[in-house]
Parts: structure tokens; C-alpha cells; sequence
């Protein structure tokens, strides 16, 4: 068992708010929502809660991926919130980088994924029983010298552990993956995958909203 140790509170996380919603910055090693067991209490949402007590999560990231995730003020707003992403009328980009030179300059994964039960909290492709899920990838840039690819990645589905499982399908497994990484493992000392951009049509005043989370790496 790995020991939980989140960075520490440090300026607020909260980048925007509203009535009725908030933008927050998730920095890497921090889980999204409490997880099990009072030594993982603290998280995203309850550093944000400090500040915003009727805050609800809408959607997480993983406790290795950083980046900017959108909480809801209230029920109703949950409510509304959370169709949206369900309908995919949310625009999401990350940035990462690769193991290798990837030989395409952009392309899809199409790839349907489902918990791999002996292996929790793994993910695999099973073609029979998985839930369908795509991602587009753009690449940013090759590093020779370092055998690596810097890819924006646009997740078309939300599936957990989604692009990390898709780039290893691609034998380009995500810099820093301690459940995907393989030899990419070892390369950095965290995972190299953030959120980066986020933008949607404001719910309520129906102006358009996006943010940008400027990557740490």
C-alpha cells in the first residue's frame, strides 16, 4: 500500500467562481474527492468546500493528473452540470508527454475499456464487455534527444483511466504511469498528463466559458 501524501495547502485552488459554479486547480498528488479512510480526507473538493461550502463535484481527475476541474454550487446547478458532460457539450484538452516518438501527427483511439477486477483500480480494453471510448490525439512536438512525444490529447469519452490506458495501446505509454507506464515508469517523478483547457457554455447566462491551466512540466 502506498502512503497518501497530498502536496500541501498552499494559495487557494479556486481560480473562478460564481453563483453558481466554481474553476479549481488540482495539483498532482491530491486526490479529487475524499477516498476511503479519515488519512484521505483531504482533497479537492474539500479544500475547495473551505471556501465554497456548497460546492459539489461534477467530474475528477486522477490523484496523478493535474489540472482544472469544475464544481457546482448547489444541487440544481449538479444537476445541470453534470448533463452536460454527460451530453458532451464540455470541451476538455490535456497535455502530455509520451514514451517514444509517435510516427502518426495526430489520430483517434477507439478503444472500449472496463475494470480490470483483479487488478484494481486498472482498467483494460475488452471488445466484449467494455464501455466505448475514444480520444483524439494531436502531437505537440518530438524530442529526439529524449526519445519523447508532447501530445495534446482530447478525451471524447470520460471513461477512468482513459488516456493513460489509451497511450499505452499505442506502445507510447504516459511519462511518470505507475500502472501503465512500463519503462516510461522511471522517466519523471510524477505523471506527466495535466487538464489544461476546459470551456463550455455558461448553464445559466449562456456566455461562453473556457479556461486555460498553464502545464507544470
Amino acid at each position: 500500500m502506498t502512503v497518501y501524501l497530498p502536496p500541501p495547502p498552499g494559495a487557494s485552488p479556486v481560480v473562478f467562481a460564481d453563483d453558481w459554479l466554481i474553476i479549481a486547480e488540482k495539483p498532482c498528488g491530491l486526490l479529487s474527492v475524499p477516498g476511503r479512510g479519515e488519512h484521505k480526507a483531504d482533497c479537492l473538493l474539500s479544500r475547495v468546500q473551505q471556501e465554497y461550502p456548497d460546492a459539489l463535484t461534477v467530474h475528477r481527475l486522477d490523484m496523478s493528473t493535474s489540472g482544472i476541474l469544475v464544481f457546482a454550487r448547489g444541487p440544481e446547478m449538479h444537476r445541470r452540470l453534470s448533463k452536460m458532460f454527460q451530453d458532451r457539450q464540455v470541451d476538455k484538452l490535456y497535455v502530455a508527454v509520451l514514451y517514444g516518438l509517435l510516427p502518426y501527427d495526430e489520430g483517434g483511439v477507439d478503444l472500449p475499456l472496463i475494470v480490470d477486477w483483479p487488478n484494481r483500480p486498472k482498467q483494460k480494453v475488452d471488445f466484449d464487455l467494455g464501455r466505448p471510448s475514444q480520444t483524439r490525439f494531436r502531437v505537440l512536438g518530438r524530442d529526439t534527444e529524449k526519445q519523447t512525444t508532447r501530445v495534446a490529447l482530447e478525451p471524447v469519452t470520460g471513461r477512468s483511466h482513459q488516456l493513460r490506458v489509451h497511450m499505452m495501446s499505442l506502445q507510447h505509454p504516459i511519462l511518470g504511469d505507475d500502472l501503465y507506464g512500463g519503462p516510461a515508469e522511471k522517466m519523471a517523478d510524477r505523471l506527466l498528463l495535466h487538464a489544461m483547457d476546459l470551456g463550455f457554455k455558461h448553464p445559466e447566462t449562456g456566455e461562453r466559458m473556457d479556461f486555460h491551466s498553464e502545464p507544470p512540466f
